[in-house]
């Protein structure tokens, strides 16, 4: 018969296949690349920023901040220098290095030595000894008699214990510093008619007097450039004569 099952067309099959997993959108890899590509710009865009709007000391000193401070100590690896700041426990100030700004570690200094934030009325009178002032060599730190407080014996270089205890605190100070320094000493003129004059073996024992004192406190050797004597050739006040001319300077060299 025409209409029989024999005369039926072929059968259709149709398959569903099913997308497994990420097979759609080729995976979420891209995305964390997309990330980490537009965090690196931003970190670009970040640092050109930085560049442009900081000076070149603030530049110096974020780069000595990220950078780690190596201590070489004498019988360890390498020449034996000292390469870190040494720093006070009690009054930490900043390396002049990090600082990158001698004016500035230098008022740190003045800032300790004109007696701001003395502990005791002891520190407060030895303090007044001293004067500072900036000059185009350096800080200078002038340590002068005062006229019931003399820091020698007499006319000798034999230190009184204000003067020793007086180079302790000026050594601590120092001590922030990486700078060498220079001593030199000057004294008061003393009358023509005397046969010998001591003027110049005078300062030049009262400067080395005050070497001794730094060293002693523990001030490198090493960050002393140079001791002079200047005899009483740069006189202080108008009379050669004034005790005032009394001193010594100890100069933080820039």
């Amino acid at each position: 018969m025409a209409g029989g099952k024999g005369s039926a067309g072929p059968t259709i099959i149709i398959k569903r296949v099913e997308g497994g997993g990420e097979a759609g959108h080729h995976g979420g890899a891209w995305k964390v690349a997309y990330a980490d590509f537009v965090t690196a710009m931003m970190a670009f865009f970040l640092l050109m920023w930085l560049l442009n709007a900081t000076t070149e000391a603030q530049r110096t000193g974020l780069a000595d901040y990220f950078s780690p401070t190596v201590m070489k100590t004498p019988g360890s690896s390498g020449d034996g220098t000292e390469d870190a700041v040494r720093h006070s426990i009690q009054q930490p100030l900043r390396d002049s290095e990090a600082a990158a700004d001698f004016e500035e570690v230098a008022r740190e200094v003045q800032n300790i030595l004109t007696g701001s934030g003395a502990e005791s009325m002891q520190m407060t009178n030895l303090l007044k000894h001293v004067v500072t002032r900036m000059t185009d060599e350096g800080l200078v730190i002038e340590l002068s008699d005062l006229t019931e407080a003399p820091l020698f014996v007499e006319d000798t270089g034999q230190p009184q214990p204000a003067l020793t205890s007086l180079m302790r605190i000026v050594a601590s100070a120092l001590g922030h510093t990486r700078n060498q320094i220079a001593i030199s000493g000057h004294v008061r003129a003393y009358p023509e008619t005397l046969v010998s004059s001591p003027v110049w073996a005078l300062s030049d024992a009262r400067a080395h007097t005050v070497r001794n004192l730094l060293e002693q406190a523990d001030f490198p050797q090493r960050r002393i450039q140079r001791v002079s004597a200047f005899g009483d050739r740069r006189n202080r006040s108008g009379n050669p004569m004034d005790p005032q001319n009394n001193r010594i300077e100890v100069i933080l060299l820039r």
